[in-house]
């Protein structure tokens, strides 16, 4: 361990959390700290300490987001109805559902979503960092390349599938 003055004024006695860096460890008035680069982020009524997109920290326990699930459901339900020609289009369906047309279009999007994703969401293996605040953030960007949206939405080598 070493002793960093840049440290021990960052943590008199409590904790730097940065979004960015290497872990280290460090000795301060004799106590050990340890920096571990973590963001902290809502989901749902809790907060959760998430770590960097790519670290291997990203894998947790299996964890299902109910909302994202009903959510994902709602948009392959609705591009259904849109392929078998029960409603003409987005607009339509929005005025159907009494639903903003933004919205529907959002959500029409996630159809979009590589299926290794899909299926990850309905297991509840997805990293932390996605969620619907997250997907609705970034919905309008998803890239069409199913490896670009693996990067995009922090897939690490642990969430390859067979």
């Amino acid at each position: 361990m070493k002793n960093d003055k840049k440290c021990e004024r960052a943590i008199p006695g409590g904790i730097e959390i940065k979004e960015s860096g290497t872990p280290r460890q460090y000795e301060i008035n004799g106590q050990a700290a340890t920096f571990v680069p973590l963001s902290i982020k809502r989901r749902h009524i809790s907060k959760v300490l998430i770590p960097p997109v790519g670290s291997e920290a990203t894998t947790f326990k299996p964890s299902l987001d109910l909302p994202l699930i009903r959510t994902l459901g709602k948009a392959f339900y609705w591009q259904s109805l849109l392929d078998s020609g029960e409603v003409a289009n987005a607009s339509d369906l929005a005025k159907q559902l009494k639903l903003e047309p933004g919205w529907v279009s959002e959500v029409l999007r996630m159809t979009l979503l590589a299926p290794d994703i899909v299926q990850t969401v309905l297991d509840g293996r997805q990293p932390r960092n996605l969620n619907l605040q997250t997907m609705r953030g970034r919905n309008s960007d998803i890239p069409l390349i199913w490896e670009d949206q693996r990067r995009m939405f922090g897939f690490s080598l642990s969430h390859q599938f067979g």
